[in-house]
């Protein structure tokens, strides 16, 4: 079974970043901030504007910023991911 999102939704998987403070002291996943940084795993066809299909501008592999509190996470086969909109991508990382 794969995820396959609808219309103008983008399924992604966070990035896990090791964090360090300036004095050395490695943060744990408990302590540290939700991660901003994903990577795509799969792209809906594109929203209908007007009976038109607005392409989508990510695809699968692309690394990308996040708004803070978007999306909705899902756990999928012991994997967990976050469905959110395309307007909820700040950014992609090159």
């Amino acid at each position: 079974m794969n995820i396959k999102p609808l219309g103008d939704r983008v399924v992604i998987k966070m990035v896990e970043m090791e964090e360090t403070t300036k004095s050395g002291i490695i943060l744990t996943g408990a302590a540290k901030e939700k991660p901003q940084l994903a990577e795509v795993v799969a792209i809906g066809p594109g929203a209908v504007v007007d009976g038109k299909v607005v392409p989508m501008e990510v695809k699968v592999g692309d690394k990308v910023l996040m708004s803070k509190y978007a999306g909705t996470e899902v756990k999928f086969d012991g994997v967990e991911y976050t469905i959110l909109k395309q307007g909820d991508i700040l950014a992609i990382v090159e």
